[in-house]
C-alpha cells in the first residue's frame, strides 16, 4: 500500500501536465461555436473576397494567413490573387518583378519598403505565392498621400499630380466623420498622442484614405473567376466596416468572408463582446509570444 501511494505521488505532476497542455490557438465562428480548420476553410472558399484581419505581431495570425493561402490555393488554383496591406500600391512593378524571378530578392527588401517585421511575419506568404505563380497585388496607398491627408484632410490629395493619382482611388473619396465611432475606433491612439479633435478627424480621413485604396485595387484586379485573399489590420475589415464599404461600393455584390485574430486569458470560449465582428475568429492565449 505504501509503495502504491508512493508511485502516485511520482505520476501526479506527470497527470497535472497532461492537465494544463498549452493549446496554441483556437477556431470559432460567428455564433462563438469552436470549428476546425478544415470547416473554416470550406466556408471562406465560397467567398469571393477572404479578409484576414491580423494582429500585426501575432505569429499564429501569419502562420493561419499561409495556411489560408495554401488552402484557397488548393481550392481555386491560377484563380487565386492575394494582396496586402503592407505593400504599397507605387511598389506593385517591382513585386511584380520579384514574384517573376527578375529582380533578387535583395533587391526587392531594400527598395519595397517593406515593413521591419517582414521577413519574420510575410515573407512566407510571399514566397508561398512567388513559388506558386500567384499574383500579389500591393493595395495600399502610399504612405506619403496618407502623410498628406494627415495633415491636411483629405482635400490636401487635390494638389497630387495625375501620375500621384494612379495610387489612390477615384477622387473625390466618399467619407462622412463621425466623431464618436472615430473616438471609438481611434481613441487609444488618440490619447497616447494626444490628438486635437480636428487632428483625429485627419487622423480618420487618412485612415478612410487607406481603405477607399484598399478597396479600390481588391476592386480593379477582380475578373468573374478571381478569388482575392486580402491581409491586412483588423481594424479594416473587423465588422465588416473599414475596407469593405468601399469595395462593395467599387464592386458591388462581392461575397465576402472575414476572419479576425484575438487574443484572451483563456481560449475556451469566445469572449461575447467578440461577437459581430467577424466570421471566424482566430484566437490566441494572450500570453502567446509576440513577434516583436
Amino acid at each position: 500500500m505504501k509503495r502504491t501511494i508512493i508511485n502516485l505521488l511520482f505520476l501526479l505532476p506527470a497527470i497535472a501536465l497532461q492537465a494544463v497542455s498549452p493549446v496554441a490557438y483556437r477556431i470559432f465562428d460567428a455564433k462563438g461555436s469552436e470549428v476546425d480548420f478544415t470547416a473554416m476553410a470550406d466556408s471562406l472558399g465560397r467567398a469571393d473576397v477572404v479578409f484576414f484581419g491580423e494582429n500585426h505581431n501575432c505569429p499564429i495570425s501569419h502562420w493561419m494567413e499561409l495556411e489560408i493561402s495554401r488552402a484557397l490555393f488548393g481550392r481555386h488554383g491560377s484563380g487565386l490573387v492575394i494582396g496586402q496591406e503592407m505593400m504599397e500600391a507605387d511598389n506593385q512593378l517591382i513585386l511584380d518583378e520579384y514574384l517573376a524571378g527578375i529582380t533578387s530578392y535583395d533587391r526587392f527588401e531594400a527598395e519595397a519598403r517593406l515593413w521591419d517585421n517582414y521577413s519574420t511575419d510575410y515573407y512566407p506568404t510571399v514566397y508561398f505565392a512567388k513559388e506558386n505563380g500567384i499574383p500579389m497585388v500591393a493595395t495600399n496607398v502610399p504612405r506619403r498621400y496618407a502623410a498628406a491627408v494627415s495633415n491636411g484632410g483629405l482635400e490636401a490629395l487635390g494638389r497630387f499630380s495625375d501620375e500621384a493619382r494612379r495610387y489612390m482611388p477615384p477622387l473625390p473619396i466618399p467619407f462622412a466623420y463621425d466623431k464618436e465611432a472615430a473616438g471609438e475606433k481611434f481613441g487609444a491612439m488618440m490619447m497616447l498622442s494626444r490628438r486635437s479633435p480636428e487632428e483625429m478627424q485627419r487622423l480618420a480621413e487618412a485612415q478612410a484614405l487607406k481603405d477607399a485604396t484598399m478597396g479600390w485595387f481588391i476592386a480593379s484586379h477582380m475578373k468573374p473567376s478571381t478569388k482575392f485573399l486580402h491581409i491586412n489590420g483588423s481594424m479594416h475589415s473587423d465588422n465588416r466596416d473599414g475596407i469593405i464599404p468601399y469595395l462593395l461600393k467599387y464592386r458591388p455584390a462581392t461575397r465576402i468572408a472575414t476572419v479576425t485574430s484575438r487574443r484572451q486569458d483563456e481560449i475556451d470560449a469566445l469572449d461575447p463582446d467578440f461577437l459581430r465582428a467577424a466570421d471566424f475568429y482566430i484566437v490566441v492565449p494572450t500570453d502567446f509570444p509576440t513577434s516583436y
